[in-house]
């Protein structure tokens, strides 16, 4: 069976995420961004234009997700809507497609998916069920330097060495976008929840061989801390409640801003390796930050985000408006800058969604599926239960399947 000659995509989601993925289809060929749903009206129909604008359309804005879901125009879903509708908008899919309204190839997630590790077994367990081919939107995995730095690691270091067993990953910056991120009822948690799910997966990944099953890894241990570093500063209280018109309030219920974690795995011969992540929404610096290292009995591999060819200088003589058009997360506007000249290729966004339609287009599973989204969360509610608890969590953990973290639930943090 040739594949389908155009994928075209239905976003559910028209947020920062979003526009991310947006950016990147300019460099993906056989799709079209075909429609969006949104609650929000004004968001829904700026995201088709913008769409449009960029010839990627004609896209369609969906007053609700049923229709869009049901349109035959659409043949995937690029579920990318706040945390706490994903269960919600996996039952809609779900319902439509077994009872036969809806006709869809493939489904793919944003990260993190979902907020407990409950949930995450119920998304796949929904698309499963409804015959649905499923991918799980990692970027960082698809991240230009890490798909190249893998590659020559395994290609040129482990054969003559032996495989790598120390995989380090960091990702920090200044906070979210969107109030409810910064909710950890909505959000699942904060930090570790919102960025640690990039850097255990990414580390795994790179732990992982070429071709090995991604479960070939066996958990063993994670041991966490997290800790309230900047946001609970009064004065920081006072700038989130006013940014956010007095939606999040983090004097009565913080989540966390800082977290870190490690993450003992066994290879298939019975080798310890080790993850060890840290991310902070308490970074002040040029931007999002990345770091990532790679360590093997006779090779290293390390990149930064932020460690970039471009560079620009401005003078504090020169007073621009507020914007994230060097780095994301920008944090100035004025002195030696870093630039990222294509953000969407180098955190891998680019070749996530080539790689996402391309399989999808074929009926050919994704190297990264939904089930790599639940192992992600399970990973993530260890941690979080190792934080809590002040103790290393061992696996297997049933107490894990119906663990929510303090900081999710009504009654905490």
């Amino acid at each position: 069976m040739s594949p389908k000659p155009t994928l075209n995509i239905g976003f559910i989601g028209s947020g920062f995420i979003a526009r991310f993925h947006l950016q990147s289809l300019e460099g993906v060929r056989n799709c079209r961004v075909a429609g969006v749903y949104s609650p929000t009206a004004a968001r829904r129909d700026a995201f088709a234009a913008l769409a449009d604008e960029k010839g990627l359309g004609p896209c369609v804005a969906f007053a609700s997700l049923d229709d869009m879901l049901c349109s035959p125009d659409i043949d995937a879903v690029w579920v990318c809507g706040p945390n706490d509708k994903r269960v919600e908008h996996f039952r809609a899919i779900h319902g439509l497609v077994k009872a036969g309204k809806a006709s869809l190839l493939g489904v793919a997630c944003e990260k993190p998916l979902a907020r407990s590790l409950g949930e995450a077994r119920e998304i796949l367990r929904l698309t499963e069920d409804a015959g649905l081919n499923h991918g799980y939107l990692e970027n960082q995995l698809f991240s230009t330097a890490v798909v190249r730095g893998k590659d020559i690691i395994w290609r040129r270091g482990v054969p003559g060495a032996g495989r790598p067993y120390l995989a380090r990953a960091a990702e920090e910056h200044s906070g979210p976008h969107e109030p409810w991120f910064w909710m950890g009822e909505r959000q699942g948690g904060g930090v570790l929840s919102d960025m640690m799910c990039h850097s255990v997966e990414v580390a795994r990944f790179l732990l992982t061989a070429p071709g090995e099953p991604r479960d070939a890894l066996k958990l063993v241990s994670a041991n966490a801390t997290v800790a309230n570093l900047k946001w609970t500063r009064p004065a920081y209280v006072a700038r989130l409640n006013e940014m956010y018109g007095g939606q999040v309030d983090y004097a009565r219920k913080p989540a966390e801003d800082f977290a870190r974690g490690t993450l003992t795995l066994e290879t298939p011969d019975g080798e310890p390796v080790i993850i060890e992540a840290t991310t902070s929404w308490a970074y002040v610096g040029a931007g999002l930050r990345i770091q990532l290292e790679l360590l093997g009995p006779e090779y290293a591999m390390e990149f930064t985000s932020l460690g970039t060819g471009l560079k620009v200088f401005l003078s504090r003589s020169l007073v621009g408006r507020q914007g994230e058009d060097m780095v994301e997360k920008q944090n100035a506007e004025h002195g030696l800058m870093p630039v990222l000249e294509d953000e969407a290729g180098v955190y891998g966004y680019t070749l996530e969604n080539r790689h996402m339609v391309e399989a999808f287009r074929s009926g050919t599973r994704p190297l990264e599926t939904l089930a790599d989204g639940v192992a992600v969360i399970e990973m993530l509610m260890a941690l979080y239960k190792s934080a809590e608890t002040g103790q290393t969590v061992r696996f297997p953990d049933p107490g894990l399947e119906k663990f929510i973290p303090k900081v999710a639930r009504a009654d905490g943090p």
